[in-house]
């Protein structure tokens, strides 16, 4: 975020941890734990957990983003705690090489939402900003040079793949023709075109998410470091993901369910047979809970 650090704290207090009470119940975090949090954004789930392992040397917290990073370095100055500015997987690669364990694992994927909320990181197609939406601010990559750069083809199959729109063809095609594109607002109501009438959902929602896919290659991450956390969990520890849509909810179900069951190399114990989802209170003041879904597994001793 680029606001003053009064708009940024404002921010930050509207950003409540989504499902922070089944993340407790199946972490189950106590005192000497330690803990890695590999999204940990404004430190929301970090607080509560460490509030009960009472140990802020034996825990790291990442994130991508350059105004989370700072804002964590405030809140837990002087605490002991590790703050790493970088992408989970490469910090779960670096981890991995280093040979570190952890007791409780957690990874609350998607967009936070001071992200949201700040037109200028270009993630929200309700409030004019910049075809941005990098995660991380330092790569090069923008959806600018998706939106702008590639061609009908790449765009129809990433808007179908990503965004599972039924509708790619069509807004692949209005988005070449009305180029150059320069802001989300401007992409949004071009994309709306292709959904006339349509007012459910915003018909720009699956575009966008299939844009903010590519720009920060989020499900490729995704794929590569769930192995990692699993092999960085110690033995009896605990891991909570949370995702926001059905593909990278599909891509935690089916690795927990390959190295979990009954077959003598499984690695995993389940303790989620089905996504944990958000309760009808928590949608009411936190709606981001409600495309929320958990999963959880135990290493096996």
């Amino acid at each position: 975020m680029k606001n003053t650090n009064t708009n940024n704290q404002n921010q930050t207090n509207q950003h409540f941890p989504v499902l922070l009470e089944q993340v407790l119940g199946y972490l189950q975090p106590k005192e000497g734990d330690s803990y890695l949090d590999l999204t940990a954004g404004y430190g929301g789930h970090a607080s509560k957990v460490l509030e009960r392992t009472l140990q802020p040397s034996k825990s790291t917290l990442v994130d991508r983003d350059h105004n989370a990073i700072a804002y964590l370095q405030s809140k837990f100055a002087d605490s002991g705690v590790q703050i790493i500015h970088q992408d989970f997987l490469g910090a779960s690669q670096e981890f991995v090489k280093a040979k570190r364990q952890f007791n409780l694992i957690l990874a609350d994927l998607g967009v936070s939402s001071p992200h949201l909320d700040n037109a200028s990181r270009g993630f929200s197609l309700k409030t004019k900003g910049p075809l941005d939406m990098r995660m991380d601010q330092t790569q090069n990559v923008t959806a600018n040079d998706i939106v702008n750069r590639y061609d009908e083809v790449e765009l129809r199959k990433l808007i179908r793949e990503y965004g599972e729109e039924p509708r790619a063809a069509t807004i692949a095609r209005l988005i070449v023709d009305n180029r150059p594109i320069t802001t989300t607002t401007e992409l949004a109501k071009i994309i709306a075109q292709a959904w006339p009438g349509h007012s459910k959902v915003h018909p720009a929602t699956r575009t966008f998410q299939a844009v903010r896919i590519a720009v920060n290659s989020e499900l490729d991450q995704i794929k590569q470091a769930i192995p990692l956390w699993v092999d960085l969990l110690a033995p009896g520890g605990r891991i909570v993901v949370i995702s926001f849509h059905s593909l990278e909810d599909r891509i935690v179900k089916h690795t927990f369910n390959e190295l979990a069951g009954d077959r003598y190399d499984a690695v995993l114990t389940l303790l989620t047979k089905q996504p944990v989802m958000a309760d009808s209170d928590e949608n009411v003041f936190n709606p981001r809970a409600r495309s929320a879904k958990l999963r959880a597994a135990a290493k096996q001793k």
